[in-house]
């Protein structure tokens, strides 16, 4: 499934976003956390509605990667199909003007569900298996990914860590997304009326932490960011800036449970 906006609705988006992500402003202070016991390889993104008709299949294959080592898995709905007759009960236009934000660095214009993004890079249908299992496999046998991201809960607190990188590959932003680990949803309306939605590593929101420009940096934030909407665990990510577009992401951590 596909779909096509117009200019006023993308700025009707980006006003939401910046209204959602108004909310945290987290400290820049100094330690040392302990380093991950896995290392990430991919971060994958299915980008999914609860009004698309095609994409239970997609839904289902990424909780089977979510179980592999190595994969930081997660669910952005989106709210374009909601005239459909079923407004997602889990979609925000944060994840929307997301997605649109990765098809306009490619330079597309419309997005589509199911659709799987890698490491803020390669999209693909989110039911093409083939495809995406070669693109896995192929992050898997390399470096993963290249900065070494870190985070904890201490107390209230949630800290961050971000190693340096001598040769950084740009500006990046670091982004705390609160994740709700399950979720299955009934569709009571609408075309796809029956339908269910099955979930793993649902986004919540998004809050940008601060920049990280190459040099190590350490976050604070408040744990209580990581649980809104349900939310009861969180993913970081470190991830390229382009322009006000989200780009690759360089490094990313689980949060407890993941």
């Amino acid at each position: 499934m596909s779909d096509a906006t117009t200019p006023r609705q993308r700025r009707l988006t980006r006003a939401r976003g910046a209204a959602y992500l108004a909310g945290l402003l987290p400290a820049l202070v100094a330690g040392c956390l302990p380093a991950a016991a896995e290392p990430l390889r991919a971060v994958l993104e299915l980008y999914t509605s609860q009004g698309c008709a095609v994409c239970p299949p997609a839904e289902h294959y990424l909780g089977d990667l979510a179980r592999r080592p190595g994969i930081l898995a997660l669910t952005f709905p989106v709210t374009y199909w909601d005239y459909l007759g079923w407004k997602d009960t889990l979609g925000h236009s944060l994840f929307t003007e997301r997605q649109r934000g990765y098809a306009s660095g490619r330079g597309e214009v419309r997005v589509y569900t199911p659709a799987l993004v890698v490491n803020g890079g390669a999209t693909l249908p989110g039911d093409n298996r083939a495809g995406i299992e070669r693109i896995v496999q192929e992050a898997r046998a390399g470096t993963g990914l290249r900065v070494p991201v870190r985070s904890e809960e201490q107390g209230d607190r949630i800290v961050v860590e971000v190693d340096a990188d001598p040769n950084p590959p740009g500006r990046a932003d670091v982004w705390l997304v609160p994740l709700l680990r399950s979720r299955a949803v009934t569709v009571e309306r609408g075309e796809t009326k029956g339908r269910v939605a099955a979930y793993v590593n649902v986004a919540r929101g998004l809050y940008r932490l601060g920049a990280w420009t190459g040099q190590a940096v350490r976050f604070e934030a408040p744990r209580s960011a990581a649980r809104v909407g349900e939310a009861d665990t969180y993913a970081i990510l470190v991830q390229g800036a382009l322009g006000g577009r989200p780009g690759r992401i360089w490094g990313a951590a689980k949060g407890p449970g993941l």
